[in-house]
C-alpha cells in the first residue's frame, strides 16, 4: 500500500480527517503527515495533482485543504481552481475553519496547523521566558473548546496563546 498523498511506499500511519465523518481516516506516511501538521514543503506537495482525485473523500478533503495552505504558490492555485468536489465534500473541507471560530487578531480563520506570529511579547506563565513579538509559532493547535485559545510550541515549550495576540502567516 502507499501514501494516499505523494504514493510513496513507506510506512503508513492511519490519520483522522476532521470535520467529517466519525472514523474518516487516510493512510499517510510519515512525510505528509508531519508536514500536515507543520511547515509543508511546496516542493512535496506537487504530489496533490493527482491525490486530489482520488476516489476517497478523506483523501481529497486533505488535498483541498493542503492547497488552500499553500494558495501562495501559482501551482497550487491552479490546481485548487480545477479541483471538482461535491458539495458534501466542499462543506467538510471548509468544516474546521467554519465552525471551530478560532481567528487571529485580524479576523482570519485558524486552521489545525497552520503558522502564526505573536504580535506582542507575551510572559509566559509558569515558565522563565516571555515569547517575543514576532515569533513564528509553527504547526498550532485549536483548543476544541475555547475559540480563544491555540496550542503552539515556543522555545520548545508548548504553550496557550490567546488569538487575540497572533496573526495568521499566509
Amino acid at each position: 500500500m502507499t501514501c494516499a498523498l505523494c504514493s510513496a511506499d513507506a510506512p503508513l500511519t492511519d490519520t483522522p480527517v476532521t470535520g467529517g465523518p466519525d472514523g474518516a481516516s487516510a493512510a499517510l506516511c510519515g512525510t505528509c503527515t508531519d508536514q500536515i501538521t507543520g511547515t509543508p514543503d511546496p516542493d512535496h506537495w506537487r504530489c496533490l495533482a493527482a491525490a486530489m482525485w482520488s476516489e476517497n473523500a478523506a483523501t481529497q478533503v486533505l488535498a483541498a485543504r493542503m492547497l488552500d495552505r499553500l494558495s501562495e504558490h501559482d501551482w497550487a492555485r491552479d490546481l485548487a481552481g480545477q479541483l471538482w468536489l461535491d458539495d458534501d465534500t466542499r462543506a467538510w473541507v471548509e468544516n474546521i475553519a467554519r465552525d471551530s471560530g478560532h481567528r487571529d487578531s485580524n479576523g482570519v480563520p485558524l486552521m489545525q496547523g497552520d503558522t502564526v506570529v505573536l504580535i506582542k511579547d507575551l510572559p509566559v506563565k509558569g515558565a522563565s521566558f516571555t515569547a517575543k513579538r514576532g515569533t513564528a509559532v509553527r504547526g498550532i493547535s485549536l483548543v476544541p473548546d475555547n475559540p480563544a485559545h491555540i496550542e503552539g510550541r515556543v522555545e520548545g515549550q508548548r504553550i496557550v496563546i490567546l488569538t487575540e495576540f497572533v496573526k495568521k502567516r499566509i
